[in-house]
């Protein structure tokens, strides 16, 4: 009998205890649904901005570069592609911007990061220097190419500096030279913000690693190589990413500079999208807005797979 009663005392204890598990269960998926609730409150205008101007408009786009006319809607598949890609200003434009690209991200990049090394050791007139390359971010981009058109006029301050060591003048933003001067152009506009990030990066840097590095008789490039790359590689790939981006974007410079049909040299995508669509020409437009998209996704798609491979060794 004593045990009957024990088992039936145990029975009962197991099903109160069930009965508040079960009632903390339904309090804790009440709690989990209404945090639900209100992170989709706070999600639904971010998530219905991007459906509205970036989802929706990609396929409208893509629409368009398959049609005729956006009155017809008669389907072309690949003909608009081909007509863009066989015209000279296009190919012109496409050649000039990946040149640019080229040649300006790396630069961009390195410097950037050459800058942040230098400033997170020890030198003299640091917050100086921090400022000058800063100062571009805080000046509107309508009086930086003001400051540029000064400085760069076949009568301007430039030709006037080389004058006095005996050089003759050049005509800097209508000539070869003008892709020059873009390019330091798009430097000092965006070495700041890079830096930023790489210093940032630079003093995340576990400090008690360096330090056996150094006790190891770790030579400064080895440390700079196999160290500080490694930790860097997440700030490596958006500092390129952006710096990409922000080369694609730098028609508003050039336009400021040499309006809408500037010297060959820097007649750049943007330059033939924005007089395409002068034109009224919807179909080549978004052809080649699509063909820009391509691009960069593979070129970021690359990015991404070389900092997952060579930079994912120090997270954890």
């Amino acid at each position: 009998m004593k045990i009957k009663k024990f088992a039936g005392k145990q029975g009962n204890l197991w099903k109160e205890k069930s009965k508040e598990k079960n009632k903390e269960k339904k309090r804790i998926t009440k709690r989990d649904a209404r945090g639900r609730k209100v992170s989709s409150a706070f999600l639904s205008p971010s998530v219905l901005g991007v459906l509205v101007f970036f989802v929706i408009p990609f396929f409208v786009v893509f629409f368009y570069s398959v049609v005729d006319n956006p009155i017809s809607h008669q389907f072309v598949f690949l003909d608009n592609f081909r007509m863009v890609f066989q015209n000279a200003a296009f190919r012109q434009a496409a050649s000039n911007t990946m040149k640019f690209s080229v040649i300006a991200v790396p630069l961009a990049v390195v410097l950037s990061l050459g800058l942040a090394m230098l400033l997170d050791s020890k030198m003299p007139f640091k917050s100086q220097f921090r400022t000058f390359f800063l100062t571009p971010m805080m000046v509107p981009i309508a009086s930086i190419v003001l400051i540029w058109q000064v400085l760069f006029h076949y009568n301007g301050m430039v030709n006037d500096i080389m004058a006095l060591f005996g050089a003759g003048k050049v005509d800097w933003l209508k000539s070869e030279h003008a892709q020059v001067v873009i390019i330091v152009l798009f430097l000092w506009k965006n070495l700041g913000y890079n830096m930023i990030l790489f210093m940032a990066a630079l003093s995340s840097i576990p400090k008690d690693i360096l330090e056996v590095a150094v006790l190891e008789s770790a030579k400064p490039w080895q440390v700079f190589l196999f160290i500080k790359i490694r930790y860097l590689s997440s700030t490596l790939l958006f500092v390129t990413i952006m710096s990409l981006i922000n080369s694609f974007k730098v028609f508003r410079e050039i336009y400021l500079l040499t309006d809408d049909y500037p010297y060959p040299t820097v007649y750049m995508m943007q330059h033939f999208m924005n007089n395409t669509f002068g034109n009224l020409d919807y179909q080549r437009l978004s052809a080649a807005a699509i063909m820009m998209s391509i691009v960069m996704v593979i070129i970021i798609g690359i990015l991404f797979l070389a900092e997952n491979h060579f930079g994912r060794d120090v997270e954890g």
